[in-house]
């Protein structure tokens, strides 16, 4: 599938820039998939405004492939978002199937996603460590061929690779390559990404998404500027896919209109430019920083819990949890930041979503 025959509407959603989380697992206490708290958190995602959900991601969760989850949670996040009517209506999506592995999985994944309907795979590189870089866009290259792919710059700390800025101009060459996600949680490897793709000419065709969860609203609302054949050219960054925003996503949602706003009227508000250090505090205890995110994905589970959409903190892997102190951060965070929660939305909406 080529991404010109995606939905138009679909299509347009994600060149907008929008919130697409990455969405997490839930589980019982048997770590056993929770069908009715997943199937909650999507619709909590859509009612809350998102542009579509990212699932079989980091956030979901890598090791859902190693017990047979794989498909049955793509499938069930598509049939919800299918059937779902979210406040204010229905409207467009773009949603996002995890891809990783090395070629042959990874293809077997893409396979999976495009027949359930998604319209792009976000494709992780991590089983790659040891490839070259003809090695990498070859990889590239054969999963292209089965869907539009969204390039995915993961962070070395939880399992991504050094990936230079050559590597991302020959992936932006791509033709079938219809955004990029950046998570490398680092200014000069960021930059490698943009300038990789305003070299390859794509920066038209391919919408960059930040992952930066330590940098969301600069990500957002500042220029990016580089000189190609002795002219600038200016970049920028339109929307978020983002396991940050795998909670607060109502309070992502109305962040992002405000930070498109500000970029129409070509000016920001002092009080938007101060909620970048607010939302980076807040995903420091989100994301364990204080441990190198040993517990990120739990502090999102956590979030979830104390809002009465999940049962508990639970991952695939035992080891995964909560580290010492990161509770009393995310407290001390989530009260010094109410404006950056979902408390009171997901209070109001709960019962709806777990019916």
């Amino acid at each position: 599938m080529h991404w010109s025959e995606l939905p138009a509407d679909s299509l347009a959603v994600l060149r907008a820039g929008a919130v697409i989380p990455a969405h997490l697992l839930a589980l019982d206490a048997q770590r056993r998939l929770d069908a009715r708290r997943q199937r909650a958190m999507t619709r909590y995602y859509l009612d809350a405004g998102a542009g579509g959900v990212a699932v079989g991601v980091h956030s979901t969760q890598f090791a859902i492939r190693d017990v047979g989850l794989y498909q049955p949670v793509l499938e069930q996040a598509m049939q919800t978002a299918r059937e779902w009517q979210p406040l204010g209506g229905r409207r467009p999506l773009f949603m996002v199937a995890g891809l990783a592995g090395r070629t042959e999985q990874a293809l077997r994944e893409a396979r999976v996603a495009r027949g359930l309907g998604y319209h792009a795979g976000l494709l992780s590189l991590a089983a790659m460590k040891s490839a070259s870089e003809d090695e990498l866009v070859s990889h590239c290259r054969a999963v292209a061929e089965e869907m539009p792919l969204v390039g995915f710059y993961l962070q070395p700390a939880v399992g991504g690779i050094h990936l230079p800025m050559p590597f991302w101009r020959r992936f932006a060459e791509i033709d079938n390559v219809v955004a990029i996600k950046m998570a490398p949680f680092h200014r000069y490897r960021t930059l490698d990404v943009i300038r990789g793709v305003v070299a390859a000419r794509a920066e038209e065709r391919i919408t960059l998404y930040t992952g930066n969860d330590d940098h969301i609203v600069l990500d957002l609302l500042a220029p990016f500027r580089f000189m190609r054949d002795g002219q600038p050219v200016t970049a920028r960054i339109r929307g978020g896919l983002l396991g940050h925003w795998s909670v607060g996503t109502r309070s992502a949602v109305q962040l992002l209109e405000r930070i498109h706003a500000a970029v129409q009227a070509g000016q920001a508000p002092m009080d938007l430019l101060a909620l970048d250090s607010q939302v980076t505090d807040w995903n420091a205890a989100l994301f364990d920083v204080a441990h190198d995110f040993h517990g990120c994905i739990a502090g999102c589970h956590e979030v979830l819990r104390r809002q009465g959409l999940l049962a508990g903190t639970w991952c695939l892997d035992p080891a995964e949890g909560l580290s010492p102190g990161q509770a009393e951060e995310l407290s001390r965070v989530q009260r010094e930041y109410p404006h950056l929660n979902d408390d009171a939305f997901v209070a109001e909406h709960r019962e709806r979503w777990l019916s």
